[in-house]
């Protein structure tokens, strides 16, 4: 199971959920013990973390500067491999695009295809010659822009429009426990 630590320092004390609706009926004792259940087990959790961070970081302190060494080590032995590959790459890879050693192999990929535009040209005039000659390679995309109509909710030319072009703007009630901070 892999941990975020920087999610669980993070960790806001208060857990929100939308609010849900239930018929059954819940004493007042119950109610109680639910929030001590609750507590009880968020404290733990946070041991648990706490303890789960503190074991990580020792193991991170024992092992940081061997692992700094080692990534230093790859990136000059990569550079060398690499250096090599280039300047010998016509009799190494004549026919074949790698090759194989003792400990592994090493060669050149081809990378996922790209557009890039030619020298002199940039992309505004490409998309004007694509509307003459390819126009079904240009796209048009329109879409209710959400986050300005959220921003003016509440200036005059657009509040009273909402409602009749089919809009409302709604918010979930969220139900919150926030527990008390040991002392």
């Amino acid at each position: 199971m892999l941990i975020d630590l920087e999610k669980m320092k993070n960790k806001k004390q208060m857990k929100t959920r939308n609010a849900k609706k239930q018929m059954e009926e819940i004493t007042p004792a119950q109610f109680e013990e639910a929030m001590e259940r609750y507590a009880c087990a968020e404290y733990r959790e946070l041991e648990i973390n706490k303890s789960i961070e503190d074991e990580v970081n020792e193991v991170l302190e024992k092992y940081g500067d061997e692992l700094q060494c080692l990534a230093q080590g790859k990136t000059m032995a990569f550079e060398t491999v690499q250096t090599y590959c280039l300047n010998n790459k016509d009799q190494l890879f004549g026919k074949r695009r790698s090759i194989g050693t003792l400990h592994g192999i090493a060669g050149f990929r081809l990378g996922t295809p790209r557009l890039k535009t030619r020298k002199g040209s940039n992309w505004n005039n490409v998309l004007l010659e694509l509307k003459e000659k390819l126009p079904a390679y240009v796209r048009t995309i329109e879409e209710p822009a959400k986050d300005l109509l959220l921003a003016d909710r509440q200036k005059e030319a657009v509040a009273p429009l909402l409602m009749s072009i089919g809009i409302e703007v709604v918010q979930d009630e969220l139900f919150y426990i926030e527990l008390k901070k040991a002392a």
